[in-house]
This record gives C-alpha cells, structure tokens and sequence, in this order.
C-alpha cells in the first residue's frame, strides 16, 4: 500500500511540518510495517519564497501561493500509483484567501482523503467556513485530536458525525532523566519552569513573568525558560515587538536571574530534554479557542507538571488530575498555584504521573497504528462504493428562487450596478447592460413561476431602458445615482444584449402596455444592427432578433436581418478555423458561449444547416476547453486563451457560465439530445462550487452571487450582473428540468398508446 502526505515538512520550521514527519514514520518508517509493503512519500508546501532541503521522502513541493504547483501535485499523486492520500490541514499554510488553493487539488484526487484539521474555528469567516465545509466534503475521514472539535464540525460546520474520527495528538516517545539534563543545560540545583513553542502575542507569555515576583521571593531558585521563535507571521507584520516588550516586563520586574528567553526553534530530541528538565510546563495562553496544542501534548507525553490556562484543549488534555488549569490572564492564580506545587513535592509528583500514564497511551507509535486502522477501514470501504459521472438535473440540490438581493439592488430608477458584499454600491449608480439582464431575468421568472415581485421589478428595468435611449436608436449606458448621465454612446456589447432582452420581451411580453413600449425601443434601434462590428454585440443581437421572430415569424425582413448577422458570424469562424482551433477568433476571450449559442438560436429559426454545423463545432470546441473534467472550468480573463498559447484559469466570472447554461439548453432544443441537459447541469452547479476552486459563488446568506474568484479566492462582492447571471442560469435549469420530464412523460403515453 503506498500512501500520499500533503503538509509542511522539515526542515522548514513549523509545529505542522513536525506532526507531518512524525505521523509519516510512524507509519511507515519501521520494517515490520515495510515487509507489509506499506510505503509513501511527501507533498511538501513551502512558504514565501523560501527552500529547503528536504529529505528523500520529498517528491513534490508546493509553492505557497502558484496555484500551478498544486494541480502537478495532484497529477503526480494520481499518477504514483497511491491509494490514499493524507492532508494535514491548518489555516495559514495553502495560498489564496484562507488557503483557498488547496481545493482544486483535492477535487482532482482520485484517491481516498483523510483529513487531519488542526484549526478548527468557532467563529470562522464566510470564506473560513466555506473551505473547511468543502474539505470536510471530499474528505473520506476527518481525523480531530479533541472532542470540542467533532462538536464545532457537527454543529457549526455540518459535518456528518460518522465521518469523524478522534484521535489523539501523538508525541515522540523520547524520555530522558530530568537530573542528567538538568546538568546539562546547567541548571542544576535550580526549580525550572518552561513555556515552548512560537512566540506570540496570544500565548500570554506575560501572565507567567507578573507572577514570577512573589513566588521567587519565596523559591529563589525559580528558572523561568521561555523557548522558541517569534512565530513567522508575527516577525513579519511585527517584528520581535513582543519579544521586546517581555524583556522590559522582566527588566521593570527585576526578574533578569530569573527568566530566559532562547531564541531559536531546536529539534526534538533536545526539545523533549528541555521538557524532562523542567518541574513544570506553563501554557498560559490568552483566550479558549485553541483546539489542539501540540506543546501540550509534548508536555504530556513526558509527564510534566501542567499548569494551563482553561483553553479548548487544555480543558479536555488536563481532566481527571493531569494538570492544574487558572484563569485566563490570572497572574496571581499563577502565583498561588505555582508556590503551591513547589512548596508541596508530592503534590506535583501525583500531577507528573498521572500525565505520565495517559502520554504513554498517546505515543506516535500507537498513533500511527490508529491511523493505519483508519486508512485500512476507508480503502475498504471506498471499494464497495461506485462512482458515477452521470449528471442529472436534481431540483433538491438547487436553492430556492429568490429575488431577495435583486430587490435589495434595485431602486425606482433601475438596478444598481455594483455591491460591496450583499450592500448595494450607490457610488457606482445603474447601468444600460444590468437593467438589460434584469429584464430578461423577471420576463423568464413571471413566465415560468407567474412570480408578482418580477412583474412588479419589470416595468423599472423597462423605463431605464426606454430613458437610456439616444434620438437615432442607439443607448447611453451609465447613468449616476443621482441620475447624470455619464456618457453619449454605451458600448456595442450593451447595445446588443438591450436587444436580446427586447426580443425576448416582444415574444414573452405579460400585457400588451409592456409590449408596444418594448416594439417602440426595439424598432427605434434597429437601423443600428447592421453597424455593429463586435462579434458579441452581433451575437446577442441575433438573441434577440430570433426572439422576436418566433412570435413575429412572417416578418420577412427581420428574417434576412438575422440571416445577413449570423453569415457575419460563420465568416469570423471560417476567418480563424484551423483543424485545432474551432473558433470565431484567434482567442477565447470572454463571455464565449454567447457565440455558439446566436447560431444555435439563428439555426432553429432559418433551418440553416451551415449555420447548424458551425454552431455545433464551436460548440464542441469550447466544450472540450471548458468542461472536459466533469465540471466547468471557464477561461479566465486573467490571460484569456490564445491560439497556441496557454488557457488562463482565473479570474472567471458568471456571466460565461451563464453562456454555457443557455447555449447547452438551446443545444438540447435544437438536436433534443439529453446529455445536453446533463452538461447545461454542470455548468449551473459552477454557482454551487462544481468549479476550479470547489467555492460557492451563490451566497445562501443574502441570495446574491459573487462576482467571480480568482487564484486567491471568491470575490465576495455580489453586484447585477453576477447576481443576474446566476438567477438566469438557476431559471433555465429549471425551465429545463420542466422540458425534459415532459418530455419523458409524452414519450411514455406514446409507449402505452
């Protein structure tokens, strides 16, 4: 059996990097689990720019933040012949917002997931929640060391609760003679008192140093060693700022014979020398939420003499007698606990063997045996379970329709266009291209859901149209919130999709008022089809010329309007078509599927078959770009795709899903081939966090969308035109969902007849 660890490893100095290498050999590093086969190697993730010199175990390394080195790491787990992979996880040590960029890894594993969470927080973020949710959904198992965590993960986090294990935080089994070390670090004779592991602000170092004063008073061979580094996050946003600031505590003090402070991370044995040295360990950190402390464990598993403030942790590690617990930021608890434990020997001894007992149940040899009983049952039972790609529309895994935020977004003018988080923006005013969207989106709601609220909304979009309207049919699109225009001419591209949403309302229009104002808007503009160069204007043009054609479908001109646009189109496929590249341009930019999508829509009504060949291979061709993996990876504007160049990942944005939702629905209305339906599915559970980065954009919160992510994470703004885009997408599917069972329904009557 080989296994696959995902963490921080030595050399690199970090207290996950340690766990890492530990639960690695004790696993797999003894012969008698080597002559069972057993092997594995390391995924190590670096930080910041810096190298190491890894061990042989290393294959692969990481670097933080190059979101390109954990899709060839996973390549190279799927590849090795692993069976299981194994990730330790702590917020700080993946790239992107709260280590967003170990996702798409663990999306593409196509092994078993054992997690190991060493952060789990009470009161995380929207993006802290969001990642450990979808972790903790791919994951196998999730392994936690205390019992408040299988607490937050069931009731905060929703984690099922049979999918996590408890397993205790393991500890080196090294023991030394506290007399001999003692000796050797030169404190004989000298009562020690020890704190270790990264300096911090949190840990609450000073507590310790207040209440020092009284007790060397009465033990004057009091040693207080304070051992570690400044933890790396801390030295870079601040330097030794709180390193200075204890030593001048110890200065103000006069505790200069009596405190120690050494600077610098030591490897393990010597670590657990300095542990064995000391008569008690001190944790006197600042608040609850710590839950799990490795020090602690190391401090148990060589039965010292606990005194801890009551964090998470500590709580649970220190019950039952095996360690003495005071109140956070309590200097004179520490104090009487302190002269306490050293005026009474044999008080502290019971302390000492009690934590002695429960380390020795706690070692890393009997904890890499849990851990292997753990993978052993999940490949087990990873076996019997299949696996399907199958996609079907499923009305259970979609949210509730919801004009919540779009009400919250709208005014008596129209729709704003921006939004800082779910708040609308009033700085950035309305748009011609939003007002647009939103039109199309409350016609398609009151048309399928008879939703009042949309018929309500549909006369502001429709009056912010008509107002944006220029003399010679053309649009102005940006308008001030308080009400300035703030140009002469919009762009092509709004141009085109305010005629998309036109048609659309001629042939879906709910009373006749609403259809004479949108006839009046779309005639006035129509002697401007024919300017149009953009080949996205042209194609959201054709949307809604087609639109009107199905209800107006004897107008003859307009017929030859549409067919004259759409020839526009197949010259610009014919112009950059080569055996690889079937496509309209020499990239694939954004909002891509709008372009197959004109064709398909042109072809239904011209019954063109040119038209329908080349709609169906620029279809196929930005498929098999952007959802070859059994999800939808949409080209990213970051670089966007280039012929012979390289696809651009990030950052992608909802409107192109929205393009691949509505091409592949008007796909199954053309051919009605199903798999159409399955890959319309697909592209709408991008929303839902089928995507690159496994985020949600739909935010369940405030029935917004977000308005993209790139390689660092989701952008939580959640303006109009994601918002529109998703709420497009969410009615297509379920227009779709409503055409196929009837569908299925009158093939079954035709069955029985």
């Amino acid at each position: 059996m080989k296994l696959a660890f995902i963490g921080t490893y030595p050399p690199r100095e970090c207290g996950i990097g340690i766990f890492t290498n530990n639960l690695f050999n004790s696993i797999l590093a003894n012969s008698e689990k080597r002559e069972h086969g057993h092997e594995g190697f390391v995924i190590a993730i670096n930080d910041n720019g810096l190298t190491y010199e890894y061990p042989d175990e290393v294959k692969v390394i990481i670097r933080q933040d190059h979101q390109e080195d954990y899709l060839k790491a996973v390549k190279f787990i799927n590849l090795s012949g692993a069976d299981i992979c194994i990730l330790e996880h702590e917020f700080g040590i993946f790239g992107g917002q709260n280590g967003v960029q170990i996702l798409p890894l663990l999306h593409r594993l196509k092994v078993p997931l054992i997690v190991t969470l060493h952060t789990i927080l009470k009161s995380p973020s929207y993006n802290e929640k969001a990642v450990l949710q979808e972790i903790c959904k791919m994951a196998n198992i999730i392994v936690v060391m205390s019992h408040k965590a299988i607490e937050f993960l069931v009731n905060i986090y929703n984690v099922p609760k049979e999918k996590i294990v408890f397993i205790d935080h393991g500890v080196p089994d090294i023991f030394f003679d506290q007399e001999k070390s003692k000796k050797e670090f030169k404190l004989d004779n000298k009562k020690v008192l020890l704190t270790f592991g990264f300096i911090g602000r949190s840990k609450g170092i000073e507590t310790v140093i207040k209440a020092l004063p009284e007790v060397v008073k009465k033990h004057p061979d009091v040693i207080y060693i304070v051992l570690g580094k400044t933890h790396p996050n801390v030295l870079r946003h601040s330097g030794e700022e709180y390193r200075i600031f204890l030593r001048r505590l110890v200065t103000s003090l006069h505790l200069e014979d009596h405190v120690i402070f050494l600077n610098k991370f030591i490897d393990e044995q010597d670590l657990f020398k300095y542990l064995c040295a000391s008569d008690i360990y001190i944790t006197p950190y600042l608040n609850e939420a710590q839950i799990t402390s490795g020090t602690l464990s190391y401090a148990i598993g060589v039965g010292s003499a606990i005194i801890s403030t009551p964090y998470w942790h500590a709580s649970e590690l220190l019950a039952e007698g095996r360690g003495r617990l005071i109140d956070f930021n309590d200097s004179r608890g520490l104090t009487s606990t302190l002269t306490e434990l050293l005026d009474k020997p044999e008080m502290l001894n019971e302390l000492k063997r009690k934590a002695f007992d429960y380390g020795r149940k706690i070692t890393w040899p009997k904890t890499g045996e849990k851990y292997m009983a753990v993978v052993l049952d999940t490949l087990k039972e990873d076996q019997s379970v299949i696996v399907t790609n199958d996609t079907e529309l499923d009305l259970l895994a979609m949210p509730l329709f919801s004009l919540a935020h779009i009400n919250r977004l709208t005014d008596d003018t129209g729709i704003l266009q921006h939004a800082n988080y779910g708040i609308p923006n009033l700085k950035e005013g309305y748009c011609l291209d939003d007002n647009a969207r939103a039109l199309l989106m409350v016609l398609m709601a009151y048309r399928q859901m008879k939703d009042n609220r949309a018929l309500e909304l549909l006369p502001i979009y429709l009056s912010y149209i008509h107002f944006m309207q220029n003399a010679d049919g053309t649009f102005r699109n940006f308008m001030s919130f308080n009400r300035n225009f703030l140009d002469e001419v919009g762009s092509e591209d709004s141009f085109g999709r305010t005629i998309w949403a036109l048609g659309y309302l001629l042939n879906n229009a709910p009373n006749d008022a609403y259809y004479q104002t949108g006839k009046q808007i779309f005639f006035n503009a129509s002697p401007n089809f024919e300017k149009l160069k953009s080949i996205r204007s042209i194609a959201n043009t054709i949307l809604g010329i087609s639109h009107y054609l199905k209800s107006n479908p004897f107008d003859d001109s307009m017929t030859e309007r549409l067919r004259n646009l759409a020839y526009i189109l197949i010259k610009h496929y014919e112009e950059n078509e080569s055996p690889d590249w079937k496509w309209f341009e020499s990239l694939l930019a954004y909002d891509n599927g709008i372009l197959p999508l004109a064709l398909l829509h042109s072809a239904e009504i011209l019954n063109d078959d040119k038209i329908e060949r080349t709609a169906l291979e620029s279809m196929d061709f930005l498929t098999k770009h952007t959802l070859n993996e059994n999800y939808l990876s949409i080209i990213g504007n970051e670089k966007w795709f280039r012929k012979e160049g390289e696809r651009s990942v990030f950052a992608q944005q909802p409107i192109d899903a929205m393009a691949m939702v509505l091409m592949y629905h008007q796909a199954f209305q053309l051919t009605k081939d199903k798999e159409y339906i399955n890959k319309l599915y697909t592209s709408y559970l991008w929303f839902l966090g089928e995507n690159d980065i496994r985020m949600s954009l739909y935010d369940f919160e405030t029935k917004g969308c977000c308005d993209g992510f790139e390689s660092y994470g989701v952008n939580r703004n959640q303006g109009a035109e994601s918002s529109l885009a998703y709420l497009i997408s969410h009615l297509t599917a379920l227009q779709a969902y409503a055409e196929i069972h009837v569908s299925d329904e009158k093939s079954s009557i035709k069955t029985i007849v």
